[in-house]
């Protein structure tokens, strides 16, 4: 069979049955005739004047627009209307299928607005019309099939094809009914690239051929492929004269038509068959008229989806297969779909093949090498959370989905992104299930294929330049992508203006997805979606003010412009458009006055945040006046000090801020606007040294002097470093200039117009008193850039000598203040670059203070300022011995340590790590580093050796570790006996390891480990035993095999452990099974005895009433009525009544009890609850025996009788009992042996080997 194709090296892919090549004559005299039935005999509406593009536009906007074969890419802008309309069909169908209508379909999804509305719905009216029309008039049949090229074709179920035009009127009807009672529907159609031809085929399997100028059947091919089997596709490729088919069997057959000599005939060839696995879709690679020319176009390409695998092959210059493809795991049901695009790569256009089956979109790049090879790469994936049954390009970068639920997804490729969900529900989707399943030919399908073929829709939907059209039982749809303008203007015809300008902004930076009609210059781009924007925030202000409540709450009408101005705002900070929002839309919004106070307010958070830098003067007027009457204040200084100063009124702003003592902002007007640093600094500083130096209660400053206070250190600080207040830098050739000013301004002897009382150098003494360690702290910052400025080192001393002359010895500053002095001095002093020179008597003053044992107050500050003194070389100022002597009682131990060493008193030294709490555990290091390092003497280390020894039984309460065997083995010159005596182990097994005694080293730590684990068996086994309650024993196990532990070989060490768990196991079981068995034996024994005793036929003991002792039949003619109990006694009805032996609440449901029997018991008849009722009874116990009467307990109580002794299962319970000696007699006194009777209920002693 391979001998047919001459084609070598594909044979191992051919298929094993091919069918030669056959030529179908065309059959002049019935079929190549134009149709026969007319318009009138179909009832169909004529459209004799089609109507304009131009009265299309005129409609109102209800009106749906006429389908456009255009490339919708390509259009004018100009001319697309911008609205869509809602489809209208009724119902959904497979063609001819009943099982589809029985499909569940949900709700709508709520689309989403980030890219507006993508795409245009658009209903086809007039072919709508004409094929209910068809169907309902003459009989025509519902649709089955629709493809699109140029025209439209929709196929019927009769077998019919009708031809639209591409202002939807009614061109061609191809075929009769005759025909399609001979063919069955139409189940796949296809028109080639110039539209000139038209292949339908049939269910029944043929396949014809029309010509679309004039309707002339061309040909009719009935033996291209096996019989019984339906065309399911048919498809041109870019070769007039070559198609493809693919039938119900899954074979695939190249149709190349021929005309020799004026005779028309096909060739067909097996491409592939279906024995080989069944082929469901095809799809040719065909070239837009752009591409013709495209080097892969020679290839013929063709892609075939089978159930298990994708196949590339090549048609052309020979049969080749290029690449195979198989599936991921999907649902056996799922529909496979492919689909061809020309997309742009790296600047070079290639073909792309879409291809999916369940969720999961793949995409392969096919391109032509150099050397002539098919190349194909596989691109990146797309996963989606449902079933496609349909896949199609609407552009290079986007595609088009539907799945299972007849939700219609539009996705940008590139980034994976839904732009739009839609529900085409009233479409009512044309499914193909019929003739997957052939049934027009006996339904000789495979199970696989007719499981796929229900939820094909192939013939359904048809793409051609950017537009897609779906077919529905009673109408057609299509869908293209709307041009940007039109996006935008759905959303302003919803009011969405957010949305609008969101979309129109993602236009306007090229971000956004699915675009149509917009410039591919960035410049021009720009300027078009620009002007839009400018137009939508019109309307957005004036739907804003339209809407705005003219009543009601003021809280209200301010949320209204909050939701309002900022987008406003926003968006024309984005378009830098201040003009726009300060001179129009703000003109527009302050006729409102509500309005107005909110843009006015808003503008804070953009100032603050430096997104506005400078306001128009009408703007900044009207806020100073805004602010300034509402009380705003702070608000309004963190405006000011983000404007830009030329755009302030620099006398208004001053007046303001001197006013409402807005400092920060009087500061950045001073500075930013007049270059002057010094006069704020005068003004506040003046303002509150008089109330200092008037008051002396430095405690009692209000909240807003010491907010004033903060600021003036704050802003000095800045000054001297060269910073801006309170934001930016100072320019730098001010930097200095600035610094200097500020000095003198510190240094100044008096201020200016100063009184007699005025004290010396006041601006440096109202600072010192505000905050002396804060003010120093600003100093010391300062201090640390001074380095080669002889000017401000000068500066340096100059404020060292007169904050001594100011504090010392001064009673208006505290010692603590006094302290923070000598602090920031001794630091200064201790710098390695010190300039500064200060007396001895003020070393003196110093070290009193810092080594000071009163002060608790930062101990650990004073002493690292103390010990950097000392490392300076500082020590030369004081008396060793008498420092010495301060530093151990201020317990400043690292000084100590320091003075130690420098006089060699290293054993000394031990002491003072001991001592410090901080350093105590550093003291082996120290020890470790002096006995082992070179440098130190004999007779040094000796000593230290000693003290150590001295202090060994401190160290043994600290925690042990390795350097602290290294410690005791240089103390203790290999002798273990000190470790031994203090029981520490581990030190003892180092030391005698150090001896060279490894065996007596490693038997003390093989005893340590012994006991170690001897524990740990003892918690193991209680572990285990605790779990074992509550978690079944082959878990336990499994848990203890998969430990890594035991995963290699060392199941011996827990052999003892899993052998006695399965001990245990087993006996539980082994116990649980006989309890069980011996319930049920109980258990049965007791219900058929019982049953048996209250069924049975009741036997009175005399003839006669054992009350009135007469005959129980008294009168013969009488009906009266007698009552005998199980025991034998028989009564009157009447008798037992007058006895009261009867209770309930109605003679239907009265109960009785024997007389003579309840007699002999010593009570009158009554129910058991009243005779056994106690005060000690509770109220379970009588629900419990309430349960029986009385003649069922007495049956219950024979029942008993009968078997003498109590069950099994009490025997057990009890002794279970017994087991721990709560009860002392036996169970059962009747039968002898009992009371050693014992029932083993633990599981066995495990026995260790």
């Amino acid at each position: 069979p391979l001998t047919c194709f001459s084609v070598p090296h594909v044979s191992a892919v051919l298929p094993e049955k091919c069918y030669i090549s056959n030529k179908a004559h065309n059959k002049e005299s019935t079929r190549n005739e134009q149709c026969s039935l007319t318009f009138s005999e179909f009832d169909i509406p004529q459209v004799d004047t089609p109507p304009t593009l131009e009265s299309i536009l005129s409609e109102l906007e209800e009106e749906e627009e006429p389908f456009l074969l255009e490339d919708t890419c390509m259009l004018n802008t100009d001319n697309i209307d911008a609205h869509s309309c809602d489809t209208s069909s009724l119902a959904s169908s497979d063609s001819g299928d009943p099982a589809h209508l029985k499909r569940k379909k949900k709700t709508m999804d709520v689309n989403t607005t980030v890219h507006g509305s993508v795409l245009r719905h658009s209903l086809l009216k007039g072919i709508s019309a004409q094929i209910v029309s068809a169907a309902d008039k003459v009989d025509a049949g519902l649709p089955t099939a629709i493809t699109v090229s140029g025209v439209i074709v929709v196929g019927t179920s009769h077998g019919l094809a009708l031809v639209f035009d591409t202002n939807q009127a009614l061109r061609l009807c191809l075929g009769t009914k005759t025909t399609g009672a001979e063919f069955g529907a139409v189940s796949a159609l296809t028109i080639n690239h110039d539209c000139s031809r038209l292949l339908c085929g049939f269910a029944k399997g043929q396949i014809t051929m029309w010509d679309l100028a004039n309707g002339k059947l061309l040909r009719t091919i009935t033996d291209a492929h096996p019989p019984g089997t339906a065309i399911l596709h048919v498809k041109f490729t870019d070769d007039p004269t070559l198609a493809v088919c693919n039938d119900s069997g899954g074979s695939v057959f190249e149709l190349a038509f021929r005309r020799v000599m004026g005779m028309r005939s096909c060739d067909s060839r097996c491409l592939f068959s279906g024995s080989k696995g069944e082929v469901c879709c095809i799809e040719p690679l065909r070239a837009p008229s752009d591409f013709r020319d495209h080097p892969i176009t020679h290839y013929s390409l063709l892609a075939m989806a089978s159930l298990t695998k994708i196949l590339v092959i090549g048609l052309k210059p020979s049969l080749k297969v290029w690449m195979t493809f198989p599936y991921s795991k999907s649902d056996p049901s799922s529909v496979p779909q492919l689909a061809w695009q020309f997309v742009p790569v790296q600047k070079i256009v290639n073909p792309i093949l879409a291809f999916c089956k369940g969720d999961t979109v793949h995409f392969l790049l096919v391109k032509k090498e150099e050397s002539g090879t098919i190349h194909v790469i596989k691109q990146r994936q797309l996963q989606i959370s449902c079933d496609i049954i349909s896949l199609s390009w609407i552009n290079s970068r986007t595609l088009v989905l539907v799945d299972s639920h007849e939700k219609l997804q539009v996705l940008d490729r590139p980034s994976q992104e839904v732009l739009e969900i839609m529900d085409l529900e009233q479409v009512q989707l044309v499914y193909n299930s019929r003739h997957f399943k052939s049934l027009a030919t006996g339904g000789n399908v495979s199970q696989a294929l007719a499981l796929v073929g229900e939820k094909a829709c192939y013939q359904s939907v048809s793409s051609y330049a950017g537009q897609i059209i779906y077919l529905g039982t009673k109408s057609a749809h299509i869908m293209t992508l709307r041009t940007w303008r039109e996006r935008i203007d759905c959303l302003l015809k919803q009011e969405n203006f957010v949305e609008a300008l969101s979309l129109a902004w993602s236009f306007h930076e090229g971000t956004a997805k699915a675009v149509v009609g917009m410039f591919g210059d960035p410049v021009k781009r720009k300027g078009v979606v620009g002007d839009k924007m400018v137009e939508i925030l019109f309307q957005f202000t004036e739907h804003a003010l339209r809407k705005c409540p003219e009543q009601g709450k003021i809280q209200v009408m301010e949320q209204h412009f909050h939701d309002v101005i900022p987008v406003l705002v926003d968006y024309c900070l984005l378009l830098q458009r201040l003009d726009l929002l300060f001179n129009q839309l703000y003109a527009r919004l302050v006729e409102n006055v509500v309005a107005k106070g909110v843009f006015l307010e808003l503008l804070e958070s953009y100032i603050v945040a430096d997104r506005l830098g400078h306001l128009t003067t009408p703007i900044m007027r009207d806020l100073l006046a805004h602010y300034h009457g509402n009380g705003m204040m702070d608000s309004l200084e963190r405006c000011i000090v983000h404007l830009d100063v030329t755009s302030l009124d620099i006398q208004q702003v001053s007046l303001v801020c001197w006013d409402n003592q807005l400092y920060d902002a009087m500061i950045y007007v001073f500075n930013s606007g007049m270059n002057d640093y010094i006069t704020p600094l005068e003004v506040t500083v003046k303002l509150k040294m008089n109330v200092f130096f008037l008051l002396f209660e430095f405690s009692f400053w209000t909240d807003e002097e010491v907010v004033m206070g903060n600021k003036v250190l704050v802003y000095i600080s800045c000054c001297l470093a060269g910073r801006a207040y309170p934001l930016g830098d100072i320019p730098e050739d001010l930097v200095v200039q600035v610094k200097n000013q500020v000095f003198e301004f510190l240094i100044r002897l008096h201020s200016v117009d100063s009184s007699e009382e005025e004290a010396v150098f006041p601006f440096i003494r109202t600072l010192l008193h505000f905050d002396t360690r804060e003010f120093l702290n600003v100093l010391a910052m300062t201090f640390e850039d001074f380095k080669n400025d002889k000017q401000a080192l000068e500066y340096q001393q100059r404020i060292v000598d007169i904050l001594l002359q100011v504090m010392v010895d001064n009673p208006d500053f505290t010692p603590s203040q006094v302290g923070g002095l000598f602090t920031f001095l001794a630091r200064q002093l201790a710098k390695p670059d010190n300039t500064l020179f200060v007396n001895r008597k003020l070393f003196d003053q110093v070290l009193e203070f810092l080594c000071s044992p009163v002060d608790d107050s930062r101990h650990t500050e004073r002493q690292q300022v103390l010990l950097e003194l000392l490392h300076v070389g500082s020590v030369v100022h004081f008396d060793e011995q008498r420092l010495l002597t301060l530093a151990e009682k201020a317990k400043f131990y690292q000084i100590c340590e320091f003075l130690y060493e420098k006089k060699h008193l290293y054993d000394r030294i031990i002491d003072c790590y001991l001592r410090d709490p901080l350093r105590k555990g550093e003291i082996f290091s120290y020890i470790h580093n002096l006995l082992s390092m070179p440098g130190y003497s004999p007779e040094e280390k000796q000593t230290v050796r000693e003290k150590s020894l001295q202090r060994i039984q401190v160290w043994t309460c600290m925690t042990i570790s390795q350097k602290v065997f290294t410690y005791f083995f240089l103390l203790t010159h290999k002798d273990p006996n000190i470790t031994e005596k203090y029981h520490h182990s581990e030190a003892t097994a180092f030391l005698l390891e150090k001896k060279g005694d490894v065996h007596g080293a490693f038997t003390v730590l093989l005893e340590v480990e012994m006991n170690e684990l001897n524990m740990l068996k003892e918690l193991t086994m209680k572990v285990l035993n605790s779990m074992s309650s509550f978690i079944s024993l082959p878990a336990i196990i499994q848990r203890i095999l998969q430990d890594p532990v035991y995963g290699r070989g060392k199941l011996s060490e827990i052999q003892g452990l899993i052998l006695g768990m399965l001990d245990t196991f087993n006996y539980e079981q082994t116990l649980l099974e006989t309890t069980t068995s011996l319930l049920n034996h109980d258990l049965h024994w007791s219900l058929a005895h019982l049953h048996a005793a209250v069924t049975r036929g009741l036997h009175p003991r005399q003839d006669h009433c054992n009350i009135c002792l007469q005959q129980y039949k008294r009168r013969q003619d009488s009906a009266e009525e007698i009552i005998v109990f199980s025991c034998g006694h028989l009564y009157h009805f009447q008798c037992l009544q007058q006895k009261g032996c009867g209770w309930g609440v109605s003679e239907q449901q009265q109960q009785w009890s024997c007389y003579k029997c309840s007699s002999s018991q010593g009570g009158r008849a009554m129910p058991t609850t009243e005779l056994k009722r106690g005060r000690s009874t509770s109220l379970a116990q009588v629900f419990v025996e309430t349960t029986l009467d009385l003649q069922q307990e007495q049956s219950w109580d024979q029942l008993r009788c009968l078997y003498r002794g109590p069950s099994r299962l009490s025997i057990l319970s009890e002794l279970s009992h017994c087991h721990g000696h709560e009860k002392t007699g036996p169970l059962i006194t009747a039968q002898p042996g009992t009371e050693n009777f014992q029932l083993k209920l633990a599981p066995p002693p495990m026995v260790e080997e």
